[in-house]
């Protein structure tokens, strides 16, 4: 059987937990910050964990991770 490429996109953007899981960083924090306020800049610093329906997906971009 020949190897799994994996998906170099998906490798930047997500990193797997201890658990399992898959951690993501949020989005609407590149440009135009000028018109968010700096409470919504910080919160957007917090990653979140890829939401449940979306695990198998990030799963099969990232099968060695």
């Amino acid at each position: 059987m020949p190897k799994l490429k994996t998906n170099r996109g998906a490798a930047k953007r997500f990193t797997k937990t201890a658990g399992g899981k898959f951690k993501r960083s949020q989005a609407y924090r590149n440009h135009i910050l000028t018109k968010k306020s700096t409470k919504r800049k910080r919160q957007l610093r917090e990653s979140l964990l890829v939401d449940p329906a979306d695990q198998a997906a990030v799963r099969r971009l990232l099968p060695y991770s």
